[in-house]
Parts: structure tokens; sequence; C-alpha cells
């Protein structure tokens, strides 16, 4: 699916949104997501930190867990945007983590990923940014 210019801005101003909620006493490097599913809705996520921190759960995934919980999992696009907090930043690239959780639910040649800053935008596809990813089909032993 070929995103359009109003979708595209439309999941990039829910990624602000969703990035105002990050709960980050730590680092102070807020990040925000919108998740766009195949049916039209949009969850936000936001990242959430925690002392200990291997807790700490991405922007990105819980996005995807929130979506998931829901009984969705047919996605198109996620928007991110990340940032020190009161800092203006450039794009921010999801961790190899929430790479491999977009590939347990993504079409990895059509789902979008799209890194947006203030002054720039860039979008790739999954499969672009995770080209040897590890899914269910590597399980299947036929």
């Amino acid at each position: 699916m070929k995103l359009n210019d109003t979708t595209i801005r439309l999941l990039k101003e829910e990624a602000y949104r969703a990035q105002k909620r990050a709960y980050v006493p730590y680092s102070g490097f807020m990040v925000g997501a919108a998740l766009l599913a195949k049916n039209g809705t949009v969850y936000l996520g936001c990242n959430i930190e925690n002392a200990s921190f291997s807790p700490t759960n991405c922007a990105e995934r819980t996005a995807f867990f929130k979506a998931v919980s829901e009984g969705v999992t047919e996605f198109d696009a996620i928007a991110i945007v990340g940032n020190k907090k009161g800092a203006k930043g450039g794009i921010c690239a999801p961790c190899g983590v929430c790479r491999q959780v977009m590939a347990e639910f993504c079409d990895p040649d059509e789902f979008q990923v799209i890194l947006a800053a203030e002054e720039e935008t860039v979008i790739y596809t999954l499969k672009e940014l995770l080209p040897l990813g590890f899914t269910k089909k590597d399980l299947n032993s036929d």
C-alpha cells in the first residue's frame, strides 16, 4: 500500500502526540509511535522506562502490543519520532527488537516505516530495515 501525503502527515502528528506521554526519567529520550492497522485504526505508543532498564519498553512495541491485545494483527505503516526532552532531534530509527516485532506481524515488502523529525521525513520498507529478519517461516521444518 502506498501511503498518501495526508496519511503520512496524520501519522507523524499522532506520533508526536504519543511522544508527549513518554515516561523517560532516566534517559530523557522521548519516543512516540503511531501504528496504522489495515482496518484504519491508529494505535499510539510511547517509550516507558524502568529503573532496572531491561523492563523498559519501546514506543513501537507499545503500539504493537496495544493493537495485538485488542485482536488486531495486520498493519500498513508506523511513524516514529524521537529526541531528548526539549531538544530538536533527527530521525529516530527503531531498535532491532522492535524491527523483529514488526516482522512478526507485517509483510516486510509492504509495511512502511516512517522516520520523522521536524525538518525531515524518510520512509523505508521493513525489509530495507531488517533484510534478514527471523520469522515464523524460519521455524517451519518442511
